[in-house]
Order: C-alpha cells, then sequence, then structure tokens
C-alpha cells in the first residue's frame, strides 16, 4: 500500500556517508520535530536524475529553507558511497542530504517502488518528493513512469 499525505514515515534505517564511513540514519530520529523537503530518485547518476531532479534542489535548497524548510534529503536505492560521490559531483554539499536506501527497504515500506529491470536496475524506488513534518507527510507528489513534472523543487516551493 503507498503512502499518504497525513501518514506517518515508517521506521527504516538509511545510511549517509561521512569520514568515518557509512553512519545509520533513523527515519524516526531524522523527522522528528523537523519540516523536511524529501525527494526520491530511481538511481544516482541516471539522465534525469542528473540533469534536472537533484541539481533543482541543490539550486533552490536556500529559497526551500526560507520557506521553513529544515533540511532538504534525497534518498535513492544505491549505496552510501555512490550517494556521496554523486552529491558531491552535483555540488550537493551542505545543501542536500543525500540518504541511501541501498537494499530497498523504505521504498518498499512507502510502496513505492519500480520494477527497473528492463534497465538492468532491479527494484528502485519511484521518483517523488513529500514535505514531511514531524514523521507525517504533509505533502506527497509522484511521477507517473517516465515523467518529471511534480516531484521538482519549484512544484515542492509551491506547496509551502
Amino acid at each position: 500500500m503507498t503512502i499518504k499525505a497525513g501518514e506517518k514515515i515508517p521506521q527504516a534505517t538509511l545510511l549517509k556517508a561521512t569520514p568515518e564511513g557509512p553512519q545509520p540514519v533513523d527515519t524516526d530520529s531524522f523527522f522528528a520535530g523537523r519540516k523536511v523537503a524529501l525527494f526520491s530518485v530511481p538511481g544516482a547518476f541516471t539522465p534525469t536524475c542528473s540533469a534536472r531532479h537533484l541539481p533543482g534542489y541543490v539550486e533552490r535548497a536556500g529559497d526551500l529553507k526560507g520557506k521553513g524548510i529544515d533540511e532538504v534529503a534525497c534518498v535513492a536505492v544505491n549505496d552510501a558511497f555512490v550517494m556521496q560521490a554523486w552529491g558531491q559531483q552535483a555540488g550537493a554539499d551542505g545543501k542536500v542530504t543525500m540518504l541511501a536506501d541501498g537494499n530497498g527497504d523504505f521504498a518498499k515500506a512507502l510502496g513505492l517502488t519500480m520494477d527497473a529491470s528492463k534497465f538492468g536496475m532491479g527494484t528502485r524506488g519511484q521518483r517523488w518528493s513529500a514535505i514531511v513534518e514531524d514523521g507525517v507527510v504533509s505533502a506527497l507528489n509522484i511521477e507517473e513512469p517516465g515523467a518529471f513534472s511534480v516531484s521538482g523543487a519549484e512544484h515542492l516551493l509551491g506547496q509551502l
């Protein structure tokens, strides 16, 4: 079942690359008491994700924070090292927190997976964005397969 606005983000453990190595990020703690702009991409370094999705959030991170967002975070079914390298390449450091859902457990718990096997990528997270307030989804924007129209930073800004 797909998560909906008004529902609590499920508990999961994501990973974030740090100088000390990958560190666990508990979703309950990460979202507690804060307003987070969260977006998901099918894969780091993939065409739309690299050319439009992540760059939009990097460019608009200050605008989002100016409208009350405490943190902007990107999640993908990739490992923490790939997410770190992609974030560095995109200039995300200090703007967008890169979170790895290596096994896709978070995407599965949200009910937001997609089968990318025909591209050699297996099960991935769908493309979407959300505003999460104190662990509860207040806005959720799920893209149709192959689309990029409602999950970008501009659309999310309009919802704040």
